[in-house]
C-alpha cells in the first residue's frame, strides 16, 4: 500500500497513537515511549469497545483508553500498530487518508515490496523509502538479525541454521497467563487443560503453534522468519534452515545459530565484531558456564550473544555457532517499533 508521496514527522512533540494498546505489546509500547523520552505531544490509546475507558499511566498520568474506529486518527502524527493484521490492513488506509506515519508490528505489510521492513540497527537507512507505512518484524526476525548484521557486514553470510526457543510473549498476554496458571496447577498437583496453546505447557515444550504446511512441514513461523531475515538482511537467496520450538519461559526468545561465512573467521574475531555492535550485549564466559539465557535477557533493551564457537560440523572452519537471548515484548516488538518512530522523527 503507498500514499502519493513520502511523509514525514512534522511536529518535534508529535500526536502518538498506539492502536493494541491493552495487550502485552501495547502495554510495552507505552513504557517505551516513556523510559526512551520520546517526545510525545499527546498520547492516544486505541482499543477494542470492550476495553475502553480503561486508564493506563503514562508520565505520571492516566491515559483513558478509546475504542478504535475510523476516525481515530485525526490529528495523530505517528500510530504505532500492534492488534493483529486484520485490524491493521482495515485500518491502515485511515491511519495514512488523516496524514498520519503508521509502523505495523503485524505481518500485514512485512513483505510488501513498497513497505521497508527495518530493524534499526541493522537496515536503518530503508526507512527513507517507506510511503506511510513502516514495517515492524517478526520477533525472531529482528533479534536474530542484530546479533547477524555485524558479523554479515564484515564477512557475507553464506549461509544460516537456527532453532529458536520462542516465549509465551510471542502468543500474546493469554498465553503468558496460561503458562502462570498451568505451571501453578502443575505444582499443586492438580490437571490443567490448555485453551490459548494446544499443548500442556507447565514443563513442556513443543513445536511452535502456527500452522503447518503439509507439503513442506515447515510451520507458518518458520517460513515469516526465514522470508523476513532475508529481505532485513538484503540477500533474497540466502539459505536458512529453521526449527521453531515454543518453551516455557514467559518473555525472552533464545536462538542457537549456526552461521557459515565466506571466509574463516575467528571466535576471537567475531567476539570484537559483536562487542561493539549496537543493540548488543557480549555473555560469553566460558570459565563460568555463562551465556546468554531469558531470565537475564526480559527486560532488557540489548541482545543477549555468545557461546561464540567454531562449528565442528563444517570441515572448511568457516561456520561458527552462538547463542543468543533477546526480550520478545521489547526487541521483539516495541523497543524495535519505538526506535523506528525515533528514526521517522529525526527525518
Amino acid at each position: 500500500m503507498q500514499t502519493n508521496s513520502p511523509r514525514t514527522i512534522q511536529s518535534s512533540a508529535p500526536v502518538v497513537a498506539i492502536v493494541g494498546a491493552t495487550g502485552a505489546v501495547g502495554v510495552e509500547l507505552i513504557r517505551c515511549l516513556e523510559s526512551r523520552g520520546f517526545p510525545v505531544g499527546s498520547l492516544k490509546l486505541l482499543a477494542s469497545a470492550r476495553s475502553a475507558g480503561k486508564a493506563l499511566p503514562f508520565l505520571g498520568k492516566d491515559v483513558t483508553v478509546e475504542e478504535l474506529t475510523e476516525r481515530s486518527f485525526e490529528g495523530v502524527d505517528v500510530a504505532l500498530f500492534s492488534a493483529g493484521a486484520t485490524l491493521s490492513r482495515r485500518h491502515a488506509p485511515h491511519a495514512l487518508g488523516a496524514g498520519a506515519i503508521m509502523v505495523d508490528n503485524s505481518s500485514a505489510f512485512r513483505m510488501d515490496p513498497d513497505v521497508p521492513l527495518v530493524v534499526p540497527e541493522v537496515n536503518g537507512d530503508m526507512i527513507s523509502r517507506h510511503n506511510g507505512i513502516v514495517a515492524n518484524p517478526n520477533c525472531v526476525a529482528a533479534i536474530t538479525t542484530v546479533a547477524l548484521a555485524p558479523l554479515h557486514k564484515a564477512h557475507p553470510i553464506r549461509r544460516l541454521r537456527l532453532t529458536t526457543y520462542q516465549a509465551a510473549s510471542g502468543a500474546g498476554a493469554a498465553a503468558m497467563e496460561e503458562l502462570r496458571e498451568s505451571t501453578a496447577a502443575h505444582l499443586r498437583g492438580e490437571s490443567f487443560e490448555p485453551t490459548v496453546l494446544p499443548h500442556p505447557y507447565a514443563f513442556n515444550l513443543f513445536s511452535h503453534n502456527a500452522d503447518v504446511d503439509p507439503e513442506s512441514g515447515y510451520n507458518g513461523e518458520e517460513e515469516k522468519v526465514v522470508a523476513e531475515t532475508r529481505r532485513i538482511m538484503g540477500v533474497d537467496d540466502l539459505p536458512i534452515g529453521i526449527t521453531c520450538i515454543r518453551v516455557p519461559v514467559l518473555r525472552a526468545h533464545a536462538m542457537a545459530i549456526s552461521v557459515e561465512l565466506d571466509q574463516v573467521v575467528t571466535p576471537e574475531d567475531a567476539r570484537a565484531l559483536l562487542a561493539d555492535a549496537p543493540g548488543l550485549r557480549l555473555v560469553d564466559d566460558r570459565a563460568a558456564n555463562h551465556f546468554p539465557m531469558p531470565s537475564e535477557a526480559s527486560g532488557q533493551d540489548d541482545v543477549l550473544v555468545g557461546r561464540i564457537r567454531v562449528d565442528t560440523a563444517d570441515p572448511s572452519g568457516r561456520t561458527l555457532a552462538m547463542f543468543i537471548a533477546g526480550d520478545q515484548l521489547l526487541k521483539g516488538a516495541a523497543l524495535n517499533a519505538v526506535q523506528i518512530a525515533e528514526l521517522l522523527l529525526k527525518r
